[in-house]
């Protein structure tokens, strides 16, 4: 099964944004993500929706971070991307009449609950100004800079 990386790739790019001053366009995060700024601007369209981000077209415009960063979690980032569940193992409901596949349901789907209810408080524990802490941090012990280079 295919990860999906948009959580980790959009808060890839909110720290450079907070980070930097002036917006970025599609096409410097496209680089920055190696993809296609089409597919940037698919993925940012949700968290200008949710209004944790702004765009400006034209010439100067781009993406530009607005959301407070110490009220902004990582679950908020997570759902405005449009994130999948969290967890896809479970019944297929192949089979609704069978007991046995009742029984292996109910036992997964509560696992399943209890796990995702979990992450899910762990991530809405985590604000993206907590991201910029460690992250400066790195960069003062490591002499790391915002792109990863020494």
């Amino acid at each position: 099964m295919r990860n999906d990386s948009r959580l980790s790739r959009m808060l890839h790019v909110l720290l450079h944004m907070a980070r930097h001053d002036g917006p970025f366009t599609s096409e410097q995060i496209g680089k920055m993500l190696d993809t296609n700024p089409a597919v940037v601007r698919r993925t940012m369209a949700g968290l200008r929706e949710a209004g944790y981000v702004s765009s400006l077209k034209g010439h100067g415009g781009g993406w530009t971070i607005v959301c407070d960063l110490h009220t902004t979690s990582l679950l908020d980032i997570h759902r405005a991307v449009g994130g999948p569940r969290l967890f896809y193992i479970g019944g297929d409901e192949a089979n609704p009449a069978c007991a046995v596949a009742r029984a292996v349901d109910k036992a997964l789907d509560g696992a399943l609950q209890e796990a995702e209810a979990l992450l899910n408080a762990r991530l809405q524990s985590v604000t993206l100004a907590d991201l910029l802490v460690d992250f400066d941090a790195l960069c003062r012990a490591g002499n790391w800079t915002i792109d990863g280079h020494e």
